[in-house]
């Protein structure tokens, strides 16, 4: 389980050192001395305890954020975990981070660490408002994912940003709407797999003709989402739990004919 600790804000006095690397340097990134202490390397097992594993995935969510609030898309770039990097370029990260509100600044919650990876839950402070958000980093502290909470909206405009992010071609965001669970099934190249596949039958995307909700019960919320191709207009069919992570997605396998030629 992680320690119990107080979150500290960082705001923008703090970006060039963060940037720089001295993030280790700063006392408000430090735990407190008795953590510090805690972090020491095991005596002669080669191994750190989770104190250490914990202190590194905060620095690391660090140099996340500051990327973001910097706006840097080649930093923000070399920090993706290698399946996120093989579906992005750093071209792609400065359009991804240009469509985002301007992050302020950043407090962090709380920190599980693990074997594989970390979670990193943060509230966040943007030109938008306040949002929680929940990093998922590798063993190397690379960002293989993030979620952000999206309970608070409709389940319709929250499927609008997930088809608009796969339309663009923006993967590691548009794998921000899924559950952990659906990620796991559908990681970042799976989802940019099935998305290209689809579009061999259907031709390219066009624009979204209509979003509605089907059904909702305790349980999940159904939307469907009508999409024009250039050479057919077919559905898909979006679930998503009561937090508004998406749990399914229904990608046509053999997509309607078209029912008249598209120009």
């Amino acid at each position: 389980m992680p320690r119990p600790h107080t979150p500290r804000w960082i705001s923008a006095a703090l970006l060039p050192l963060l940037l720089s690397g001295a993030a280790a340097a700063v006392p408000s990134l430090q735990a407190s001395p008795a953590r510090a202490q805690a972090a020491t390397p095991v005596q002669g097992g080669g191994q750190t305890t989770a104190a250490l594993a914990e202190q590194s995935a905060r620095q690391a969510a660090d140099r996340i954020f500051t990327a973001v609030s910097q706006r840097d898309a080649n930093g923000y770039f070399s920090l993706l975990a290698p399946a996120a990097q093989r579906v992005s370029s750093p071209s792609m990260a400065a359009q991804a981070l240009e469509g985002l509100p301007r992050l302020l600044k950043w407090q962090i919650l709380s920190i599980e660490p693990g074997t594989d990876s970390s979670s990193v839950s943060a509230l966040v402070q943007t030109s938008a408002g306040p949002r929680e958000v929940l990093l998922i980093l590798d063993g190397q502290g690379r960002m293989a994912g993030y979620h952000v909470n999206a309970s608070d909206q409709k389940a319709v405009d929250v499927v609008q940003r997930f088809i608009t992010a796969l339309s663009e071609g923006q993967f590691v965001s548009a794998s921000s709407y899924l559950s952990p669970r659906l990620v796991e099934e559908i990681p970042q190249p799976v989802l940019q797999k099935k998305w290209l596949n689809l579009q061999l039958y259907t031709g390219n995307f066009r624009k979204v003709r209509k979003l509605w909700r089907a059904e909702k019960n305790s349980l999940m919320k159904l939307v469907i989402v009508t999409i024009e191709f250039n050479r057919l207009t077919d559905n898909l069919f979006v679930t998503l739990d009561t937090s508004n992570r998406i749990v399914g997605i229904d990608f046509p396998v053999d997509p309607n004919p078209p029912t008249s030629a598209q120009p």
